[in-house]
């Protein structure tokens, strides 16, 4: 006669009983008999209410991809003979995208002759990578690509930490513009 481990709605082990006690136990208490682990011997079943327990499994499910962080990778594209300017606005971008917990993809793009100096290149990352050692680090270091050098920079900081930081940050300034404006209509009506 088939046999199953019970387990009780609360967790308690009930002890190796035949299915069909099982189930009578099941329809007593006015739960559901699941499997949980049929390739056990004998396999294991457990009596809980079957939809409240696929609500709550599809729910913690939610919470979690609510709560993962997707790694992107955002690319900035830089030449050789960049004028000091348009290096800082980008060396910003590098910065802001490595805040907020990306990884960025630097790509020298090389043409005609600059292609036989790529020494530059090299220089040029190095550079970039000195400059925004606070907040990443080099995770591949620059390799020759055709007619592109490219090099991968990570962020010190995880994206979930960085979310986490972001939004405390626009909660202080939030609470800060209230009391400003508190500030202002007080002083309006006094």
């Amino acid at each position: 006669m088939p046999e199953v481990r019970l387990v009780g709605p609360n967790g308690e082990q009930v002890g190796i009983v035949p299915i069909a006690k099982a189930l009578e136990l099941a329809r007593e208490s006015d739960l559901d008999l699941v499997e949980v682990a049929p390739t056990a011997r004998p396999p294991v079943a457990k009596l809980m209410d079957y939809g409240k327990f696929k609500y709550e499994s599809a729910m913690k499910a939610r919470e979690a991809r609510k709560n993962q962080a997707h790694t992107v990778i955002k690319e900035i594209k830089l030449r050789p003979k960049i004028d000091p300017h348009d290096y800082e606005t980008k060396k910003g971008h590098v910065v802001r995208f490595l805040k907020a917990g990306d990884k960025v993809k630097v790509t020298i793009m090389f043409r005609g002759r600059e292609q036989s100096r790529p020494e530059l290149g090299y220089r040029l990352l190095q550079r970039l990578a000195e400059d925004v050692d606070e907040l990443g680090f080099v995770e591949s270091r620059p390799k020759q690509d055709g007619r592109n050098m490219i090099m991968v920079l990570g962020p010190h900081k995880k994206k979930a930490e960085a979310k986490a930081e972001a939004k405390a940050e626009r909660a202080a300034r939030a609470e800060e513009r209230a009391q400003e404006y508190a500030q202002e209509q007080e002083s309006a009506q006094g």
